[in-house]
């Protein structure tokens, strides 16, 4: 088979007119040859981070949206399901990916749970980690985000670590904000990237010190505008990724829209495919082509260098996403789940307080990063209740594992009026996550999700919508375009509820994330990621 166009020679920093001859799966020839093609040929895009499950897909239907948009390969943290069912999650997810023409590449996950101050469904140990390492599908140690774990020694983690460089496998990292001799620890600990950086100061610390820094720009992290302008001087020590992907964000675009946000601002074409295509290969040793002789097939054709608009994707030299329609088809899985706590009553969302002043959570814009910030606190017949004129709204976590009581907290710029959204894709624990205007809408839209085994909704006095998420409670069985356009629903009912968010289901995902800074909420209380220990709901 053979394919001509403006071949993209990213290496040696040419383009050429030339024809691709492919064989049994890889490229057997790349030579000049005059032609009237005029779209490009170049290696395919890689996600240098991401949770598949945060597109809500199981893998193989990721793929499917995935390949339209040029991406060939991820490099992906099954961590969240992992949180859920141990590795049994993560062979799901194996073996899931492994019967579509996709490259997913998966790590361990390092921190199941997430820390010990939240309820998971699972352990992995140290001792789990190294199976998992021994098997050759597993390519690198995901990312550490127990970082106090690493500077304070903690044997459990050193001993992971020390796995992951035992079968040469590299180690990801996970150090919002850590600076000066905090990340050279972390470092030299082996960790070798860091996708948390926020601002240029910190990203440029990082690189300085010899690590990996990938762009992330997800549905709800977005650091783009905040790194790119590293770029142009550390281009070979960077990479693209989006840590986590809705799916309605999927169905517009992927690693092609950060390339043709990069090139507007007139980068050089070069190196920026070279952090979109070749970085990620190098550094984690993929076995996915890079356009070379010899390599597989993996490779797109696009119709210009600025919009990437993707013409074909090939996989190992076989057409996967041709002129508009991906050719990957659906395959049939058993749907796993890990459910078991029971209905709540309005009763058990119900705060009793006399206290004035109350901390509360500032969701901000974008970010996984939140506020610690102290609002009055409105009670109403002995209650803590949401405040909708300051936009002061309850929140709740609740053990989707065991009959446990809700926790409570109170969180700033959610922006609903009425009603209640809720999820059970809730980092990292996937506990149900609501937040809502009233206890009576919260209590209703956490059973709606109970009652479903999982799924995000929206609730309001006289209407329910739901999108299921059967496969551990955090993924559809549907198809992709079908799950994008539902979410996409869901979305605007959340902001017609009043939620002034850009991406409030996102958003409500990551408010249980500890690990994350300053304040978030675990099924276990209300938690001070700076200081790494719970506190008080109430100032006395």
């Amino acid at each position: 088979m053979k394919l001509q166009g403006q071949i993209v020679d990213i290496p040696n920093r040419r383009i050429f007119k030339g024809e691709v001859t492919l064989q049994n799966g890889k490229i057997l020839n790349i030579k000049e040859k005059q032609h009237e093609v005029n779209h490009y040929i170049l290696p395919g895009f890689i996600d240098a981070h991401i949770h598949i499950e945060s597109s809500m897909l199981v893998p193989s239907e990721f793929a499917r949206l995935a390949v339209k948009h040029g991406t060939v390969a991820t490099v992906s943290d099954p961590h969240e399901i992992a949180n859920v069912l141990g590795v049994e999650g993560v062979e799901f997810m194996i073996d899931n990916g492994k019967k579509v023409p996709f490259k997913f590449n998966f790590g361990a996950p390092s921190c199941v749970p997430a820390t010990e101050f939240e309820s998971a469904g699972a352990t992995i140990d140290s001792e789990g980690i190294r199976k998992l390492l021994e098997n050759p599908d597993i390519k690198y140690l995901a990312e550490m985000m127990n970082y106090p774990g690493v500077l304070f020694d903690d044997p459990e983690v050193m001993k992971k670590i020390q796995w992951a460089k035992h079968f040469n496998k590299p180690v990801d990292g996970h150090a919002p904000g850590v600076l000066g001799d905090d990340i050279t620890k972390y470092i030299n600990a082996g960790i070798t990237t860091d996708h948390e950086c926020v601002t240029y100061e910190e990203g440029f610390e990082k690189l300085q010190k010899g690590m990996k820094i990938l762009i992330r720009e997800g549905s709800a992290a977005k650091n783009f505008e905040a790194l790119i302008d590293l770029l142009p001087q550390h281009f070979e020590n960077m990479m693209f990724c989006s840590d986590d992907k809705h799916p309605d964000d999927l169905l517009l675009h992927h690693i092609n829209h950060l390339c043709t946000r990069a090139v507007a601002k007139d980068m050089d074409i070069f190196k920026v495919l070279q952090v979109a295509c070749i970085n990620p290969v190098k550094h984690y040793g993929l076995d996915v082509g890079t356009l070379n002789v010899g390599d597989a097939a993996d490779f797109i054709l696009v119709e210009d260098l600025k919009t990437f608009k993707t013409i074909q994707t090939y996989s190992d030299g076989q057409l996967v996403f041709d002129e508009g329609a991906s050719l990957i088809g659906r395959v049939s899985f058993k749907n796993l789940n890990n459910f078991n706590t029971s209905k709540k009553d309005v009763s058990d969302f119900r705060f009793e307080s006399t206290s004035k002043y109350i901390r509360v959570i500032e969701a901000m814009e974008g970010q996984l990063v939140t506020n610690e910030i102290i609002k009055a606190g409105l009670i109403n017949d002995g209650n803590l209740v949401s405040n909708i004129e300051d936009d002061v709204l309850k929140m709740t976590v609740v053990n989707r594992y065991q009959d446990q009581p809700p926790a409570i907290a109170f969180i700033k710029n959610f922006g609903l009026k009425t009603g209640a959204i809720a999820s059970s894709v809730g980092h990292d624990s996937h506990n149900i996550i609501a937040v809502g205007a009233s206890d009576e809408a919260i209590c209703k839209a956490v059973n709606l999700l109970i009652e479903n085994k999982g799924g995000i909704c929206a609730v309001s006095d006289s209407e329910e919508h739901i999108l299921p998420l059967p496969v551990a409670g955090i993924m559809s069985d549907q198809v992709g375009k079908t799950v994008g356009k539902q979410y996409a629903a869901l979305d605007q009912i959340a902001k017609e509820l009043g939620s002034t968010l850009k991406a409030p289901y996102m958003t409500l995902s990551f408010m249980a994330l500890l690990v994350i800074p300053a304040l978030k909420l675990s099924d276990k209380g209300l938690f001070n990621g700076k200081d790494f220990k719970f506190t008080d709901l109430e100032i006395k």
